[in-house]
């Protein structure tokens, strides 16, 4: 539905603050059922239903990451590299339109961590419908043999003769170690993302509007209730009135929305002269990101040969495809690493391929925190992820032996063959402390609006996603999970939608 000044509605039953992976899902839900209005609101643009053909080519792509559309944060935090690019898509679909599509769950003992810490219904057998659910409405599916490039063929082979034992599912839950290729929500090429898989069915039936380039402010609190939101829209303010609202703005941004409306805690917002509609200490405490470090190589002339014939066959070449969990010596659960090589899309001006290979620690106990640079909303927020701030050194020394798997793998045949040794700019890397300079996120930040049971004092919502202390306001998104999950956080956000979506009235 496109909208114009004149017919913007001023009330909708639900409004849903933020179109990306979560906010998009969460309406597409809402107005599936037919029992009311829906009003969207997303900072950047919408670019309508797939079939109108308006999308720009990069948010289709599947095979590669976008790079337009970004929010533009970057890092605070003391530790990793200084002021680091935070990438998050500012457009419908958010993040899912952005990312490289790899669709993983993690761990049981991430969700049945959840359930421990006071959140009934969380556990891995609670969430598994929800997993299921998400999992076809983004149509996810596995890569053929046909489809596998030769680099991630080799980088799979590498990876279980280095010891990782292949697996048939990345997703189960049970499995502590694995390699495969992975999941993915790709359809011919397009990345399928949630502005398709939840928005597209229900754009014409009258339930759902979608406001592109609403940037909220704040939510309007009346007694004790959420009755109204204030967002800009195109140079213009508004006051849009709601029956219930749900923010959905993620890890960065729903936070800073709570903060701007006076709800967080109480001194911080008095510094920011914010007049302070409810303490809520927890409001941007919490955070954490997966850390990771990226080990550059180019490929040798057999890598560049092989890559040739693969795109002379007109095939397509998938930048991210192979995945491994595995475990560090220092690892007290489940696994804690992930080892993700990515290829560019095509070799550059000289005809060589440029090629990454990550290391990500995936149970970091190192926590940071999200505060307001001011109250304007076009500031943006000062987020310090903490990375590596954890007490006994786990983090670090985690990464350190991620970063050791990744490269016995990078001189393992028949990978060892196609990628040539690894580039000075990160060859270098070997000790605790040139990870502490040099490290990166994952892009999975979570956390800053903790789901707990009001006895926690750092908790914001409770099991269903309800802010402790108001009515009629929920957080669903990233910024709910207690802890990060040992994930590509993309699917793990679907399933928070799914499952407090059917739990609403």
């Amino acid at each position: 539905m496109r909208t114009s000044p004149e017919n913007i509605p001023t009330y909708a039953d639900a409004v849903v603050i933020g179109g990306g992976t979560g906010g998009a899902a969460v309406a597409g839900l809402l107005a599936e059922r037919g029992d009311r209005s829906v009003l969207l609101l997303e900072a950047g643009p919408d670019y309508g239903p797939r079939a109108g053909n308006r999308w720009p080519p990069e948010l289709l792509q599947g095979r590669v990451v976008a790079r337009t559309h970004d929010w533009s944060y970057t890092s605070a935090a003391a530790n990793g590299q200084p002021d680091h690019v935070l990438q998050r898509a500012k457009v419908v679909g958010g993040c899912s339109a952005h990312n490289g599509c790899i669709a993983i769950w993690g761990s049981r003992a991430d969700y049945d961590g959840w359930a421990a810490a006071g959140n009934t219904g969380w556990s891995a057998a609670d969430v598994l419908p929800a997993f299921r659910r998400a999992m076809s409405r983004l149509r996810v599916r596995e890569f053929t043999a046909e489809e596998t490039t030769p680099f991630h063929g080799a980088c799979l082979a590498a990876m279980i003769a280095c010891g990782i034992p292949l697996t048939a599912d990345l997703n189960d839950l049970e499995e502590d170690t694995g390699a495969a290729l992975a999941p993915v929500n790709i359809q011919d090429d397009i990345r399928w993302s949630t502005a398709f898989a939840y928005l597209d069915p229900v754009r014409e039936r009258g339930a759902l509007t979608v406001l592109g380039e609403a940037l909220v402010d704040k939510i309007i609190l009346r007694g004790g209730r959420a009755v109204a939101v204030d967002v800009i829209h195109r140079g213009a303010r508004r006051t849009i009135e709601a029956g219930q609202i749900v923010l959905c703005a993620g890890a960065y941004g729903s936070p800073a929305v709570l903060l701007r409306s006076g709800i967080g805690p109480a001194a911080e917002l008095a510094r920011l002269n914010i007049s302070v509609a409810l303490d809520l200490p927890g409001v941007g405490r919490n955070l954490h990101d997966h850390s990771g470090v990226t080990m550059l190589h180019h490929g040798t002339p057999l890598f560049d040969a092989q890559m040739a014939d693969f795109m002379a066959a007109g095939k397509t070449v998938f930048t991210e495809q192979s995945l491994a969990k595995a475990r560090s010596r220092h690892c007290r659960e489940a696994f804690d690493l992930h080892v993700a090589p990515v290829t560019a899309a095509a070799p550059d001006a000289d005809g060589r391929w440029e090629i990454s290979m990550y290391a990500a620690h995936m149970a970091p106990q190192s926590r940071g925190r999200l505060t307001l640079r001011d109250a304007n909303p076009h500031s943006s927020p000062v987020i310090d992820t903490g990375y590596f701030t954890d007490p006994g050194g786990n983090d670090l020394a985690s990464l350190l032996d991620g970063v050791a798997l990744t490269r016995e793998i990078a001189r393992t045949q028949p990978l060892a063959a196609l990628i040539g040794e690894e580039r000075a700019a990160t060859a270098g890397m070997v000790s605790v402390e040139d990870l502490r300079r040099h490290s990166l996120h994952y892009f999975h930040p979570v956390g800053t609006c903790k789901m707990g049971p009001a006895s926690d004092p750092t908790a914001v919502v409770d099991a269903a996603g309800k802010v402790h202390g108001l009515e009629a306001l929920h957080v669903i998104d990233a910024a709910v999970m207690p802890t990060v999950p040992r994930a590509n956080t993309n699917l793990p956000t679907l399933m928070l939608a799914e499952r407090i979506v059917a739990g609403l009235s």
